[in-house]
């Protein structure tokens, strides 16, 4: 059987042979970035124009971050960023989100919304520990607020600052090492805080973490997409779970920066 040609697809479909799927990088994960992966079996080459993402877990469009035309060659794939939004909480963490994007081929255009796959199925877990994350907001605000680094062969100091809002009750578990650093006092281990957050409120405080590099292999720094975003195991109303704790990009900069001082690296 003849494969359709592009130009036969309805204007409102996705031209023929074209698939669509969303996937996050580990590069993608700290500025909340995910990738419409369009991939084109047809036998002609597509443009595709603006486009966005749909899904109830979150709250808005997820749109192109590069404002721009792409052309998807017969017989490949291209990846487009999109920003996603904040995450709407309540909402079930099993859903099927949907792109809409606009395409064209050589002798034919349109606008099609298909439903987006998740075949890596990163957004259910995204979405449950976001809302954990803004639960645990409505009780603390928790942040990397501060980096101190440190000479060779002693530890640099993390801090972290809870600043409690009188609202609702917490405990903040441990914070884990990652696969770039880890705690002196606690290596290759969960590092222990007990921090319990009680309604009625509380002054702003530090926890003070005391910092090493987990491994001084060169590229394990050069390659690094995940070496500064912390698990941190928490309950809410006594409901456990876990939360991403990242640092800024530039702090990320500077204990990049300092993990190779402290381990030796040539200039």
């Amino acid at each position: 059987m003849d494969r359709p040609t592009a130009g036969t697809a309805s204007p409102s479909a996705l031209p023929a042979g074209v698939s669509v799927e969303l996937r996050q990088l580990r590069s993608d994960v700290a500025a909340r970035w995910a990738q419409v992966m369009i991939t084109n079996d047809g036998e002609t080459d597509v443009t595709v124009g603006p486009l966005h993402v749909d899904d109830p877990r979150f709250d808005g469009s997820a749109g192109r971050i590069n404002d721009r035309e792409s052309t998807v060659r017969a017989g490949s794939t291209v990846a487009i960023p999109v920003q996603l939004p904040p995450v709407a909480c309540p909402a079930p963490d099993e859903a099927t989100g949907t792109v809409t994007l606009e395409w064209a081929t050589t002798d034919a255009s349109g606008t099609a919304t298909a439903p987006l796959t998740d075949p890596l199925s990163f957004v259910p877990p995204l979405h449950e520990r976001e809302c954990r994350a803004l639960a645990l907001a409505a009780t603390a605000a928790v942040s990397i607020s501060a980096f101190t680094p440190s000479p060779a062969g002693q530890p640099a100091d993390l801090t972290l600052t809870v600043a409690p809002t009188g609202e609702g009750a917490a405990r903040i578990e441990g914070i884990h090492s990652t696969n770039l650093l880890t705690w002196s006092d606690h290596p290759n281990v969960e590092h222990p805080l007990g921090i319990d957050i009680a309604s009625g409120g509380a002054e702003p405080f530090d926890v003070h973490l005391p910092m090493i590099p987990l491994r001084c292999d060169p590229h394990a720094v050069q390659e690094d997409k995940r070496g500064t975003v912390f698990n941190v195991d928490i309950a809410v109303d006594g409901e456990p779970g876990q939360i991403q704790l990242a640092a800024s990009e530039e702090m990320r900069g500077r204990i990049l920066t300092w993990v190779g001082q402290w381990c030796g690296f040539p200039h």
